[in-house]
């Protein structure tokens, strides 16, 4: 049985915890020092009444994350149980759908325990620890799956540092070792992801009804260009949508590699298409020397991403972005606008956006917007967790 100790609230945050915010930040932990990763918390106010129970654990949002409200509550193998299968019976509908076999089926703290998650793709469990803190759960989290699930097998990413660096291994737990790529499912459309790679396995799954969109609804008889394409996913599906012809450039090597793979398992002709690995920045200006337009834009940056040249911070950096995207856009055309940022909300990403067609002198309308899917699931209490705004914007 884990002890626990007792950690004094602000004054001026106690409200704020006993509203429901999940998220211990450090000026909580300010009066605490040499807690081990894992460590149980009583939250208390000034005068010792308790506020809510949690563990600290590390990672870049901050220092831990509360699990209850109620004092009594054990933070046992039955609480991540009851947690865990209140989320799996949440996803039933996402389990029974033939076209989409890859989805979320625990999203931390939205499902109720914040800082690690859980992701399905067609028999094999994915499971993300962020914090050396929540990793010592790990017994908890792997025993309730074996115990609720049927599994190919569980693999697993460790997305905290050791020394500085991720820790990278293979992530094989229990089960049957996967045969790689493993082909699932989005929507009908295939997809090769690895699980015994880098951080990232092939594909962002918060993206799904995005790709369906520009699939069912935007690609058709469009040149289409995908910058910071990654694996060229939103490609996939602008090609399978109609698209005359798409464009994809990303800085990583792998990119190329990873994006023939994808276009490959869809029965596409991937030369039909152009896959280019280049600074997007060095792109755009290369685009308008050579006059170059499109008919769509997708922009889905990193909020952070360091090149030889360029430094991009979503927060400072998107309303440049965008406006390369117009100079490059036809009159009609749609920008597809995406962040992943979670240090603005989307009053503030319009706010870019409204800037950035002013300055280029343009005018536009916004046609959709997206936040994210329901199997990622987020509470109202932090607003923070729905991190997604994706903005469908036509020229005028």
């Amino acid at each position: 049985m884990r002890s626990e100790i007792h950690v004094k609230v602000p004054s001026k945050l106690v409200n704020k915890y006993k509203g429901g915010y999940p998220l211990i930040s450090k000026q909580v932990m300010e009066r605490t020092s040499d807690l081990e990763e894992g460590q149980l918390i009583s939250l208390v106010d000034e005068s010792n009444s308790f506020i809510a129970k949690g563990y600290y654990g590390k990672q870049n949002k901050g220092y831990g994350w509360v699990l209850t409200k109620n004092k009594n509550e054990k933070i046992d193998q039955l609480f991540f149980e009851r947690k865990i299968k209140a989320a799996l019976d949440k996803r039933q509908s996402f389990f029974k759908n033939e076209d989409t076999n890859a989805f979320r089926v625990f999203n931390g703290e939205g499902d109720g325990i914040g800082g690690f998650t859980i992701d399905y793709f067609n028999g094999y469990y994915l499971i993300n620890w962020y914090s050396k803190g929540i990793y010592s759960f790990f017994d908890y989290v792997i025993t309730s799956l074996k115990n609720l699930t049927q599994y190919k097998a569980i693999y697993q990413k460790k997305r905290f540092r050791a020394d500085g660096k991720f820790i990278e291994e293979d992530g094989y737990v229990d089960g049957e070792r996967g045969q790689f790529p493993i082909i699932v499912k989005e929507n009908g459309v295939n997809f090769a992801v690895y699980f015994n790679e880098e951080a990232m396995v092939g594909v962002f799954l918060d993206q799904r009804d995005v790709r369906r969109t520009i699939r069912d609804k935007y690609a058709k008889g469009r040149t289409v260009l995908n910058t910071f394409s990654y694996t060229g996913a939103f490609s996939v599906f602008a090609a399978l949508g109609g698209a005359v012809k798409t464009t994809s450039v990303d800085l990583a090597n792998r990119s190329l590699p990873k994006t023939i793979e994808q276009f490959s398992v869809n029965g596409l002709d991937y030369e039909a298409h152009d896959i280019i690995v280049e600074d997007v920045f060095h792109y755009f200006k290369y685009a308008v020397k050579k006059k170059l337009k499109f008919d769509m834009v997708i922009l889905d940056p990193p909020s952070f991403a360091r090149s030889k040249k360029f430094t991009f911070s979503a927060e400072k950096d998107y309303k440049n972005l965008l406006k390369e995207a117009i100079s490059i856009t036809e009159k009609n055309g749609i920008i597809v606008a995406s962040t992943n940022s979670a240090s603005f909300d989307m009053k503030k990403f319009k706010g870019f956006i409204e800037t950035a067609f002013k300055e280029s002198n343009s005018k536009y309308t916004i046609v959709e917007e997206f936040s994210l899917p329901e199997d990622f699931q987020t509470i109202k209490q932090f607003k923070e967790g729905n991190y997604l705004k994706v903005v469908f914007i036509k020229k005028a």
